[in-house]
């Protein structure tokens, strides 16, 4: 009746965000009801926001308008947690997600904020054994070994940024459960688990890649180079465009030996093609626009004669 989404890296509040929008875009089940989110930003603050109905649609506002994204400061968070499921939970909700400034974040699936027979919620005793010291791994694993019969999955992200989920014995054998588990480069990581959504598995991996794709830096740009209606086409070995000291093409250079005769509607300037000065690589294409070449020659890119295309360094 729940999913659960955490992440850890860059813009990891709006990474779990647009994981759970894309959830509610393809998913049936318990699902576009309430939905509670805790980020720590970067100067550490703990930021919370939550809805009993609408999920995704009715999380922030701004101003008269619903559907919108979160504010900058939630969204640029680098530590991050969200639950969601159907509507009209009992309040509060801010007791589905437990997290401390400094310490970090739990959530979870099923009821992480359900009472242990001995303590605190689960939620809550996992954050308290990551306050002692304990890494997220370590916290979760120790509280759901001790309650085995829990109706509960965790997620805990740390304030330092490692990521664990698991469930209780008797969540897992339940036939609607799934999980997913997501790391990128540099500290980006995202962890799911949901149960009653529905195609299960593939929704867990849905949300786990959306919010992964989100927090994946964007190619720097190095610069940028032109191409004009008239460059000359041949074959190579590997793909590459030449460009003068103006940046401007002199040459593109393709892999596809086919392109270098006739006429071809296609990529003659592919994706991450060598950018050449001199012989000196200064980088690789960001973008491949559509081009026409005929006989040896580039007729028209993008229907123009003459383009810009950006380039990372090498």
């Amino acid at each position: 009746m729940t999913i659960g989404i955490a992440a850890t890296g860059p813009d990891a509040g709006l990474a779990i965000f647009r994981a759970l929008q894309a959830t509610e875009q393809v998913a049936a089940g318990s699902i576009r009801g309430f939905a509670a989110i805790a980020v720590l930003t970067r100067d550490g603050k703990l930021l919370r926001a939550e809805t009993q109905r609408g999920g995704s649609t009715t999380l922030f506002t701004a101003g008269e308008m619903t559907g919108v994204e979160p504010p900058t400061e939630v969204a640029a968070a680098p530590i991050a947690g969200l639950i969601s499921s159907g509507p009209d939970r009992v309040c509060p909700l801010s007791e589905f997600i437990a997290a401390k400034p400094g310490v970090g974040i739990v959530t979870g699936h099923r009821l992480p904020n359900g009472r242990t027979t001995d303590g605190p919620p689960y939620n809550e005793a996992s954050l308290n054994a990551m306050a002692r010291g304990a890494t997220p791994e370590q916290a979760v694993r120790h509280v759901l070994a001790a309650h085995p019969s829990g109706d509960v999955g965790l997620i805990a992200v740390a304030a330092s940024g490692g990521i664990f989920a698991a469930d209780t014995e008797r969540v897992a054998r339940r036939p609607d459960v799934a999980a997913a588990r997501r790391k990128g480069p540099g500290n980006a990581s995202v962890a799911v688990l949901l149960n009653a959504i529905r195609p299960a598995a593939s929704v867990a991996a849905l949300a786990a890649d959306i919010a992964l794709d989100t927090m994946g830096a964007a190619p720097q740009v190095e610069g940028r180079l032109t191409v004009a209606a008239g460059t000359p086409v041949v074959a190579g070995p590997r793909d590459m465009v030449e460009v003068d000291d103006n940046l401007a093409a002199l040459r593109i250079i393709t892999s596809d030996a086919a392109l270098a005769t006739g006429r071809h509607v296609c990529a003659i300037v592919y994706l991450g093609a060598e950018v050449r000065q001199d012989g000196r690589l200064l980088g690789r294409t960001l973008v491949e626009p559509n081009s026409l070449v005929e006989n040896g020659r580039l007729v028209s890119v993008n229907s123009q004669a003459l383009i810009e295309i950006a380039y990372t360094g090498s």
